[in-house]
């Protein structure tokens, strides 16, 4: 299984609806807030390249756009 961590901020709307769909769908993933946790954001600039969130990072590579991250949990799910 690939080493998923979901970096977002609550205020994100696109953020927003990555999280509800992980609730409707009981898909847990370990989350970073990029607001509450400044290094967070740093991570996730330096990995990622820019501090846009939603980002779900797959084995340490980016994926934005929530679109494109709820298309990969309804395509992975178990």
């Amino acid at each position: 299984m690939p080493e998923l961590v979901l970096y977002k901020k609550d205020a994100c709307p696109f953020c927003v609806k990555v999280m509800r769909y992980l609730d409707a769908h009981g898909i847990e993933v370990p989350m970073r807030d990029t607001v509450a946790d400044p290094s967070a954001r740093e991570e996730l600039v330096r990995v990622g390249g820019k501090a846009q969130v939603p980002c779900l990072f797959i084995d340490g590579e980016p994926l934005y756009e929530s679109a494109d991250i709820i298309a990969y949990f309804a395509a992975h799910r178990a």
